[in-house]
């Protein structure tokens, strides 16, 4: 079972849109049967699920802020969507089975300088200092050709992460929010640049370099 975590303790960033069309990618471009676990009270996961018409492909919730994580036993890919604020022994047990972790990265001073101590925390993690574990980071909700976004490329470039994606700011992403769909579940004429940001990252799971 492939099993991925989108990780980083600072709210707001992303991690639940990341994880829903990730999910949506497995479910509707892969055939795959996907679970996709919630961690965070806020459940916007969960939300996204709902609004899910049942004639899509179908994905597996499971709230795990409050429900043991318990995957059926034919699950391809188990999509984890953390919740912000996550360290010490939460974060040991939430790494427990993970192959890799997506660390999405917003630009912003605040962003790039919580992300500096929280990278630190993890990379220090067992798991991770092991090997067994990869990491890849995501530039999120960018607009390039503006300073942060430099600030933030050159702050990725210095981590000696992989940078596997850079995802634009775009309203795309509200509109499949809305109906329970990733933007693979869009017309592509709508979304064709977005998917174009999609495509290294994929590209990346799909190769032996993002797992242990």
């Amino acid at each position: 079972m492939r099993t991925i975590l989108v990780l980083n303790a600072k709210g707001g960033c992303g991690k639940s849109t990341i994880s829903t069309n990730l999910a949506s990618y497995y479910a509707a471009e892969m055939g795959k049967k996907v679970v996709l676990a919630d961690y965070d009270p806020q459940a916007s996961s969960m939300a996204w699920l709902q609004a899910r018409d049942s004639s899509r492909e179908p994905i597996t919730g499971i709230a795990a802020w409050k429900n043991p994580l318990k995957c059926p036993r034919d699950t391809d890919v188990l999509i984890m969507d953390a919740p912000a604020r996550v360290h010490g022994k939460e974060l040991t047990q939430l790494l427990h089975k993970v192959e890799t972790i997506l660390f999405p990265l917003m630009p912003s001073p605040i962003d790039i300088r919580a992300a500096t101590d929280y990278l630190q925390e993890l990379q220090a993690s067992g798991r991770v200092k092991r090997k067994q574990i990869k990491i890849g980071i995501i530039a999120n909700r960018v607009r390039e050709n503006t300073i942060i976004f430099t600030e933030l490329y050159d702050f990725i470039k210095r981590l000696k992460l992989p940078y596997v994606a850079t995802l634009r700011d775009t309203q795309n992403y509200i509109k499949a929010e809305e109906r329970g769909l990733g933007i693979f579940e869009l017309p592509p004429s709508q979304v064709w640049q977005d998917l174009a940001d999609w495509e290294p990252l994929v590209k990346w799971l799909k190769s032996k370099r993002s797992r242990p």
